[in-house]
Protein backbone atom coordinates (compact mmCIF):
# COMPACT_ATOMS: atom_id res chain seq x y z
CA UNK A 1 0.00 0.00 0.00
CA UNK A 2 1.83 3.48 -1.16
CA UNK A 3 1.35 6.43 0.37
CA UNK A 4 -1.75 7.94 -0.95
CA UNK A 5 -3.91 4.89 -0.62
CA UNK A 6 -3.17 4.87 3.19
CA UNK A 7 -3.85 8.82 3.51
CA UNK A 8 -7.17 7.67 1.23
CA UNK A 9 -7.75 5.32 3.69
CA UNK A 10 -7.06 7.72 6.75
CA UNK A 11 -9.31 10.22 5.64
CA UNK A 12 -12.25 7.45 4.63
CA UNK A 13 -11.66 6.18 8.32
CA UNK A 14 -11.95 9.43 9.88
CA UNK A 15 -15.51 10.29 8.40
CA UNK A 16 -16.62 7.42 9.55
CA UNK A 17 -15.11 7.99 12.72
CA UNK A 18 -16.76 11.24 13.01
CA UNK A 19 -20.29 10.38 12.23
CA UNK A 20 -20.02 7.11 14.16
CA UNK A 21 -22.85 6.79 17.21
CA UNK A 22 -20.70 3.55 18.04
CA UNK A 23 -17.38 2.18 17.27
CA UNK A 24 -15.99 -1.14 18.69
CA UNK A 25 -12.74 -2.77 18.06
CA UNK A 26 -12.28 -6.49 17.94
CA UNK A 27 -9.67 -8.84 17.44
CA UNK A 28 -10.43 -11.08 14.67
CA UNK A 29 -7.22 -13.55 14.60
CA UNK A 30 -8.61 -17.04 13.85
CA UNK A 31 -11.50 -16.36 12.06
CA UNK A 32 -12.03 -17.62 8.53
CA UNK A 33 -13.14 -15.49 5.12
CA UNK A 34 -16.37 -17.12 5.44
CA UNK A 35 -17.36 -16.14 8.88
CA UNK A 36 -15.90 -12.68 8.76
CA UNK A 37 -17.70 -12.22 5.29
CA UNK A 38 -20.91 -14.00 7.84
CA UNK A 39 -20.50 -11.36 10.66
CA UNK A 40 -20.44 -8.33 8.13
CA UNK A 41 -23.88 -9.23 6.57
CA UNK A 42 -25.33 -9.24 10.18
CA UNK A 43 -23.98 -5.69 10.86
CA UNK A 44 -25.23 -5.00 7.31
CA UNK A 45 -28.30 -5.36 8.18
CA UNK A 46 -27.85 -3.46 12.00
CA UNK A 47 -26.94 -0.70 9.51
CA UNK A 48 -22.90 -0.95 10.83
CA UNK A 49 -20.01 -1.88 9.10
CA UNK A 50 -17.16 -4.15 9.92
CA UNK A 51 -13.53 -3.64 8.74
CA UNK A 52 -10.13 -4.61 9.20
CA UNK A 53 -7.26 -1.86 9.35
CA UNK A 54 -3.77 -1.50 10.03
CA UNK A 55 -3.20 -0.25 13.87
CA UNK A 56 -1.09 2.83 12.68
CA UNK A 57 -3.96 4.06 10.40
CA UNK A 58 -6.44 3.47 12.82
CA UNK A 59 -4.74 5.86 15.30
CA UNK A 60 -3.98 8.43 12.68
CA UNK A 61 -8.22 8.07 11.76
CA UNK A 62 -9.72 8.46 14.89
CA UNK A 63 -7.46 11.65 16.05
CA UNK A 64 -9.62 14.87 16.27
CA UNK A 65 -12.74 12.85 16.27
CA UNK A 66 -15.19 11.49 19.19
CA UNK A 67 -13.37 8.17 19.11
CA UNK A 68 -9.94 9.32 20.18
CA UNK A 69 -9.97 7.82 23.24
CA UNK A 70 -10.15 4.38 21.79
CA UNK A 71 -7.05 4.29 20.07
CA UNK A 72 -5.79 1.75 23.67
CA UNK A 73 -7.43 -1.02 22.06
CA UNK A 74 -4.88 -0.40 18.75
CA UNK A 75 -2.75 -3.67 19.29
CA UNK A 76 -2.49 -6.62 17.40
CA UNK A 77 -5.10 -7.81 14.61
CA UNK A 78 -7.42 -5.30 15.00
CA UNK A 79 -10.85 -4.84 13.19
CA UNK A 80 -13.85 -2.03 13.86
CA UNK A 81 -17.35 -2.33 13.60
CA UNK A 82 -18.64 1.54 12.97
CA UNK A 83 -22.30 2.35 13.17
CA UNK A 84 -23.73 6.05 12.54
CA UNK A 85 -27.87 4.92 12.92
CA UNK A 86 -28.91 2.29 15.64
CA UNK A 87 -25.93 1.42 18.23
CA UNK A 88 -28.38 -0.71 20.07
CA UNK A 89 -28.34 -2.76 17.20
CA UNK A 90 -24.90 -2.90 16.43
CA UNK A 91 -24.16 -4.31 19.36
CA UNK A 92 -26.59 -6.82 19.95
CA UNK A 93 -25.19 -8.19 16.48
CA UNK A 94 -21.67 -8.01 17.38
CA UNK A 95 -22.49 -9.53 21.09
CA UNK A 96 -24.96 -12.36 19.29
CA UNK A 97 -21.92 -13.05 17.22
CA UNK A 98 -19.24 -13.39 19.78
CA UNK A 99 -21.44 -15.64 21.43
CA UNK A 100 -21.35 -18.37 18.30
CA UNK A 101 -17.81 -17.52 17.39
CA UNK A 102 -15.41 -17.61 20.77
CA UNK A 103 -12.40 -16.18 18.14
CA UNK A 104 -14.02 -12.69 18.09
CA UNK A 105 -13.08 -10.83 20.62
CA UNK A 106 -14.49 -7.81 21.57
CA UNK A 107 -11.91 -5.55 23.12
CA UNK A 108 -14.23 -2.16 23.80
CA UNK A 109 -14.86 0.77 21.77
CA UNK A 110 -16.67 4.31 21.66
CA UNK A 111 -20.49 5.02 22.39
CA UNK A 112 -21.23 8.71 22.02
CA UNK A 113 -17.90 10.05 22.32
CA UNK A 114 -17.87 8.13 25.85
CA UNK A 115 -14.94 4.82 26.02
CA UNK A 116 -17.12 1.47 27.20
CA UNK A 117 -15.94 -2.16 28.10
CA UNK A 118 -17.00 -5.29 26.77
CA UNK A 119 -19.53 -5.64 29.90
CA UNK A 120 -21.15 -2.16 28.95
CA UNK A 121 -20.89 -2.95 25.55
CA UNK A 122 -23.00 -6.51 26.57
CA UNK A 123 -25.61 -4.56 28.62
CA UNK A 124 -26.29 -2.14 25.48
CA UNK A 125 -26.84 -5.02 23.65
CA UNK A 126 -29.90 -6.24 25.98
CA UNK A 127 -31.79 -3.35 25.46
CA UNK A 128 -34.77 -3.51 23.55
CA UNK A 129 -34.21 -2.29 20.19
CA UNK A 130 -35.08 1.38 18.77
CA UNK A 131 -38.98 0.89 16.97
CA UNK A 132 -39.12 -0.87 20.61
CA UNK A 133 -38.11 1.77 22.85
CA UNK A 134 -40.11 4.58 20.94
CA UNK A 135 -43.11 2.09 21.27
CA UNK A 136 -42.83 1.91 24.46
CA UNK A 137 -42.70 6.02 25.02
CA UNK A 138 -45.43 6.56 22.78
CA UNK A 139 -47.62 4.33 24.73
CA UNK A 140 -46.58 6.08 28.42
CA UNK A 141 -47.44 9.28 26.27
CA UNK A 142 -50.83 8.58 25.67
CA UNK A 143 -51.57 7.11 28.69
CA UNK A 144 -51.24 10.30 30.81
CA UNK A 145 -54.27 12.21 28.39
CA UNK A 146 -56.12 8.85 28.55
CA UNK A 147 -56.19 8.90 31.74
CA UNK A 148 -56.95 12.43 32.56
CA UNK A 149 -60.05 12.13 30.37
CA UNK A 150 -61.20 8.94 31.93
CA UNK A 151 -60.71 11.38 35.86
CA UNK A 152 -62.44 13.93 34.34
CA UNK A 153 -65.10 11.90 32.94
CA UNK A 154 -65.82 10.35 36.32
CA UNK A 155 -67.49 13.06 37.88
CA UNK A 156 -70.24 13.44 35.06
CA UNK A 157 -70.71 9.59 34.93
CA UNK A 158 -70.75 9.74 38.78
CA UNK A 159 -73.99 13.06 38.59
CA UNK A 160 -75.72 10.63 36.04
CA UNK A 161 -75.76 7.79 38.59
CA UNK A 162 -76.47 9.64 41.35
CA UNK A 163 -79.66 11.79 38.97
CA UNK A 164 -80.70 7.51 38.25
CA UNK A 165 -80.78 7.00 41.70
CA UNK A 166 -82.81 9.64 42.95
CA UNK A 167 -85.24 9.14 40.34
CA UNK A 168 -85.43 5.32 41.29
CA UNK A 169 -86.21 6.29 44.75
CA UNK A 170 -88.71 8.59 43.61
CA UNK A 171 -90.63 6.62 41.40
CA UNK A 172 -90.61 3.91 44.51
CA UNK A 173 -92.07 6.13 47.10
CA UNK A 174 -95.03 7.12 44.59
CA UNK A 175 -95.79 2.96 44.16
Amino acid sequence: MNRSEKESVVKELQGKFSKAQIAVVTDYRGLTVQVLQELRRDLGKSAAEFRVAKNTLLRQAVQGTSCASMAIFFKGTTAIAVSDEDPVAAAKSLVNFAKTNPKLEIRGGVLAGKLITLDELTALSKLPGREVLLAQLLGTMQAVPTSFVRVLSGVPRKMVYLLAAVKDQKEQATN
